[in-house]
C-alpha cells in the first residue's frame, strides 16, 4: 500500500470540487458551498493562480488534499502557507494521508524559506485537534477568526468612511 502526494492538475477540478463539497458535509456546512468546478478550475489553473492543493493518493486512488495559499507575516517580514482545507475521505483515514499532506506543506516551507505553517481548525472537531497536536502544532485559543462576507461585507463596503 502507497502513498503519493502530487500537485494537482487541470484535469483535477471536478474531483477537487467533490473532496470541497465532502468537506463541508463532514464540517455540516453542506449547504452553504456556492463553489463550481469552473471557478476552482480558474482559481488554481487561471493566468495569476494564488490558490494551491496538492491530492494524497493511495494506490492511486484520489483520497484526500490539501488546498492553500500564500500568507504575509509583517512581524516576520516573509510569506508562509496558510492551508485552507485538508480532508481525507473516511475510508482512507488512518493510513497517514493527512499526515503525508502536512509534511509535504511543512517541508515546501522549509525549503522556501517560509515564515510558518498556519490553518484554523472548528473548536468541536476534537479528532484533527488532537492530530494537530500529535504532529507538534499549537493551537492557539486565544485568536479568534473574524470574517465579513455575503449582506454584511455588502452592507460594510457600502458605508462612507
Amino acid at each position: 500500500m502507497t502513498i503519493a502526494i502530487r500537485a494537482a492538475r487541470e484535469g483535477d477540478a471536478p474531483l477537487i470540487f467533490d473532496l470541497v463539497r465532502e468537506l463541508a458535509v463532514y464540517e455540516k456546512l453542506g449547504d452553504t458551498v456556492d463553489a463550481t468546478p469552473e471557478a476552482i478550475a480558474g482559481a488554481l489553473f487561471g493566468k495569476e493562480p494564488r490558490l494551491f492543493c496538492d491530492i494524497a493518493e493511495w494506490n492511486g486512488e484520489a483520497a484526500g488534499f490539501a488546498v492553500w495559499f500564500l500568507n504575509f507575516s509583517t512581524f516576520r517580514g516573509r510569506h508562509g502557507i496558510y492551508l485552507e482545507d485538508l480532508f481525507v475521505r473516511p475510508t482512507f483515514r488512518g493510513r497517514g494521508l493527512g499526515k503525508a499532506l502536512m509534511a509535504q506543506l511543512a517541508r515546501r516551507c522549509v525549503e522556501q524559506g517560509l515564515a510558518r505553517f498556519e490553518w484554523s481548525v472548528l473548536d468541536w472537531n476534537a479528532p484533527s485537534i488532537a492530530f494537530y497536536k500529535s504532529i507538534g502544532a499549537d493551537v492557539m485559543d486565544d485568536w479568534k477568526i473574524c470574517r465579513l462576507s455575503g449582506p454584511a461585507l455588502q452592507a460594510f463596503a457600502a458605508k462612507e468612511s
